[in-house]
């Protein structure tokens, strides 16, 4: 699972491609999250929903979608027994409160990244734990 989201390549990349990269990355970035949280009976929508119903419920709903991302991320890391500084009520607040120093918002999208990184990790760590018992010799000169 990729481990290296970076915030500041989202920026460069949205700006550079017109915002077709950020669709294209919250897409990606939905479905590693369900990959890796797999097992906690939630699931993450993808960017489709999320336009659709952030534009349904005049931008409510992408506000939920980062709470419950945020969440998930809090949760699965107690799962995997990693530390991240994610929950959903820090995204929110962020995201609210911070924007009026501006950098908020900022603030709020970097610890999503970065909690899924973090997920990454551990999932990747958790995968290489449970497939390393297995050896196979293969003898070809028989």
């Amino acid at each position: 699972m990729k481990t290296n989201r970076s915030l500041l390549v989202l920026i460069l990349l949205s700006l550079i491609t017109c915002g077709i990269y950020s669709l294209y990355f919250w897409h990606v970035y939905a479905r590693d999250m369900n990959v890796v949280c797999m097992g906690d009976g939630k699931h993450t929508r993808g960017i489709l929903a999320r336009i659709v119903f952030s534009i349904l419920t005049l931008g409510i709903y992408d506000l939920i979608w980062m709470y419950g991302a945020g969440e998930r991320i809090s949760l699965n890391c107690h799962r995997y027994q990693t530390h991240c500084n994610t929950s959903g009520g820090s995204v929110l607040l962020w995201y609210l409160l911070g924007s009026l120093i501006i950098v908020g918002p900022f603030i709020a999208l970097y610890k999503l990244i970065d909690g899924l990184n973090q997920l990454s990790i551990a999932y990747n760590n958790n995968s290489v734990k449970s497939a390393g018992g297995v050896n196979v010799n293969v003898n070809v000169n028989a």
